[in-house]
């Protein structure tokens, strides 16, 4: 355990230079008092590392001083090579990049390690969309990509859900690859960042100059709560449903197993038939009519009459449609 915090404090002071004792405990999660033993043991095994005093001080290695790639387990190598994603690279016009990064990493590694890392790329493969859709078309993943890396602006056509295309000049922040799709967050005209389907970009060219990506702008915590916000506006309606007792299974693979495991949670016991009564969460009465369909006659929805209403007149529907065979 100690063996694995001494390595992995070296490579945080390799990677991001001087950092105070406060620092390094905060991201190894000990004590500052446990990080200046372990300082010391490594500067004991002749690791150069040292110290500076005063306020703007902090550990830092000597000048020049690298560590070889060979503190990493066979699992850790292994890992490396499943995270790597040979389409969304391409996408990005990284692809033999990747391939040559994984080829050299995997020079590097020492038999054993470098044996596994190569089984696990053989034998695992990540596929990004889910089933029954293709991944977005995304004509102009390569001039948003420049943005965020360059951070140069970029003068895009936006196809919004409403009536009309929008122009917007954005400052692009970062990218997200979610369920097979690209998003880009930016800030645009001047206002706070905001989430843009890059697949709905329908021109794009990169501005001259550079802008100023905020110091304090966390990518993966304005995606969390991006997310939760979206999950939050996308459910505003609820309805009342009465499940049958093998419905379980098609009711998650339509709505989701994390909303149907709530759903449940707060569901009271089933009746003499086995039928339970749950409150499901709806984006709008017509898309939760859709979902529902689905399920036949292994779920009755009892409110709100608005939603009832529609599921009647859809039934309705499909038996002019099926009731008369045709000759």
């Amino acid at each position: 355990m100690r063996a694995s915090r001494l390595l992995s404090l070296l490579l945080l002071l390799q990677t991001r230079g001087r950092m105070t004792a406060a620092e390094l405990a905060g991201e190894l999660e000990v004590s500052i008092r446990t990080i200046y033993r372990d300082v010391e043991a490594l500067s004991s095994s002749g690791v150069p590392v040292y110290a500076d005093r005063g306020p703007a001080g902090g550990y830092q290695l000597l000048d020049g001083y690298r560590t070889r790639l060979n503190g990493l387990t066979t699992e850790e190598a292994s890992s490396l090579f499943l995270a790597g994603l040979p389409g969304p690279a391409a996408e990005l016009g990284l692809g033999e990049v990747a391939a040559n990064a994984e080829l050299k990493m995997l020079a590097a590694l020492p038999p054993e390690p470098r044996f596994h890392a190569a089984r696990m790329r053989e034998r695992f493969h990540l596929d990004v969309p889910g089933w029954y859709r293709d991944a977005d078309a995304v004509p102009f993943l390569g001039e948003v990509s420049e943005a965020v890396w360059d951070q140069r602006p970029l003068r895009m056509t936006y196809r919004r859900w409403g009536p009309r295309d929008v122009e917007r000049l954005a400052h692009p922040y970062g990218l997200v690859l979610k369920g097979g799709s690209w998003y880009m967050v930016a800030a645009a005209d001047g206002g706070a960042p905001r989430t843009y389907k890059v697949a709905r970009i329908i021109t794009a060219e990169l501005q001259d100059g550079r802008f100023e990506r905020p110091g304090d702008f966390d990518l993966a915590a304005y995606w969390q709560r991006y997310a939760a916000d979206f999950r939050l506006r996308l459910h505003t309606g609820e309805a009342l449903v009465r499940m049958a007792p093998d419905a379980e299974g098609m009711l998650r693979h339509t709505l989701g197993a994390e909303t149907v495991d709530t759903a449940l949670a707060a569901a009271g016991p089933p009746d003499e038939r086995g039928w339970v009564v749950l409150r499901l969460p709806t984006e709008s009465v017509k898309h939760a009519c859709w979902q529902l369909l689905r399920l036949g006659g292994d779920v009755e929805v009892l409110g709100p009459p608005e939603l009832r209403e529609h599921m009647i007149a859809a039934v309705a529907r499909l038996s002019e449609l099926y009731g008369t065979r045709q000759e």
